[in-house]
């Protein structure tokens, strides 16, 4: 499969095409005064990928000032986690980024494992890293569609969901649910793959590329889609650490920080994959930044498949795991295991833990304080969405209203995460 390892590739589209710089550098209004214009943009507006309120400062169509407010949804989940046992925390934090629940299920039970010290097999880090990865290509999927679709471009919107759905079909196959799966479980993942699912993952991973490659030219060569990305809205990877934006965001800026590289989990450390970044850090090396990821995607989860260890897909830790359902009917010591952990739940040493990890926007992380019970004290995420967003200011300063619009897209942000 043909994979871009670095952005460069798409910039050649730009040569066929000459951009002004974008205006929006000299004060507007009459007689040299300054006449402002204050704008509620949300918090429904259409082009905000979620309830979002954008109280924005206008000079004519030139944005001078912008202040993201959230809270439109928040859930209080952080909160209701603490007041679960720690198996059914999983299903509540991967309704916060509701495109990356495979994400938000791995940083919690990473960092439960870290409290307990308990190991993983190395066929469920590689089951994990196969759906992880899937996971990256769908919310990139609809990233791609939604922002397409931003700047007009309705028809790619279908091809991205169609792919989206193929992606659905394989964790329905793997888990029996197309979103909020409940497949990654403490340590491991709730079966193994069944008979079928690897032939079928091969199949969608051998025709993405292609898919993507149709996809990208609908885009890259079209002049309208240049003038809405290409100089627009650049921010340096200093400004952008200082902030504290991790991802796409800034490996656009030209910084390729990735932990799957920088600090590698779950096997990440066996595979060969390239981390793309831009020159610019405009919205066209955002956009081209993720394109180039779902072709490093594809590789990972091809050289997962190809190294598939055998082995158990879940620690065999009695107290921790549930045991197999065909022991209850036999081992009286399993299915007192099973009736403790299912009521009870399992107990944590108390201590606290911090697992990061690369989801499709940035630094995921969780944060988990035990005291002992069979409840988490304290559980706090580290959502990018949420970080990044702070990032909107700098960015779209003294540009034009609908260059905000691109921007915000090529954010990404989720709002389930941001409020949660």
């Amino acid at each position: 499969m043909s994979t871009p390892t670095s952005v460069s590739e798409y910039r050649k589209a730009e040569q066929a095409v000459d951009i002004d710089a974008p205006i929006g550098s000299q004060p507007l209004g009459y007689a040299g005064e300054q006449e402002l214009l204050t704008l509620n943009l949300g918090p429904h507006h259409p082009a905000t990928h979620g309830v979002l309120r954008l109280l924005t400062t206008l000079e004519g169509e030139v944005v001078r000032d912008i202040k993201p407010i959230i809270g439109y949804v928040h859930t209080g989940i952080e909160k209701t986690a603490e007041q679960k046992s720690y198996w059914k925390v999983i299903p509540v934090v991967e309704r916060m980024d509701y495109l990356a629940y495979y994400f938000n299920s791995m940083a919690y039970c990473g960092a439960v494992e870290t409290l307990l010290d308990l190991e993983v097999p190395k066929r469920a880090q590689y089951l994990r890293v196969i759906h992880l990865e899937l996971n990256r290509i769908m919310s990139h999927m609809v990233w791609l569609g939604t922002s397409a679709l931003d700047l007009g471009a309705m028809s790619l919107l279908f091809y991205c969901f169609r792919e989206r759905d193929n992606i659905l079909d394989l964790f329905e196959m793997s888990s029996g649910a197309r979103m909020h799966t409940r497949y990654f479980q403490v340590g491991g993942v709730m079966e193994d793959i069944p008979r079928g699912f690897e032939e079928k993952c091969r199949a969608f991973i051998k025709r993405m590329p292609r898919a993507t490659d149709d996809m990208r030219a609908l885009l890259s060569h079209n002049e309208i889609f240049l003038h809405r990305m290409r100089n627009v809205t650049p921010l340096d990877a200093e400004t952008l650490l200082g902030l504290g934006v991790s991802g796409p965001l800034l490996r656009a800026a030209g910084n390729p920080w990735d932990l799957r590289k920088a600090a590698p989990y779950s096997s990440y450390e066996d595979f060969e994959f390239n981390i793309p970044i831009g020159t610019k850090g405009d919205n066209w090396d955002r956009y081209a930044v993720r394109v180039a990821e779902i072709y490093e995607s594809c590789k990972i989860i091809e050289q997962a498949l190809d190294g598939l260890p055998e082995g158990a897909h879940i620690a065999d830790d009695r107290k921790v795991v549930l045991p197999p359902r065909h022991e209850l009917a036999t081992s009286m010591e399993a299915l007192i295991h099973h009736f403790k952990l299912v009521t009870e739940g399992l107990r944590e040493p108390p201590g606290e833990a911090y697992y990061p990890i690369e989801s499709p926007r940035g630094e995921l992380g969780c944060f988990v304080r035990a005291d002992g019970s069979s409840k988490p004290a304290r559980v706090h995420m580290r959502d990018p969405s949420f970080v990044n967003l702070q990032a909107t200011a700098p960015m779209v300063k003294d540009s034009y209203l609908a260059d905000l619009i691109a921007t915000l897209a090529m954010l990404d942000p989720i709002l389930g995460g941001i409020d949660r």
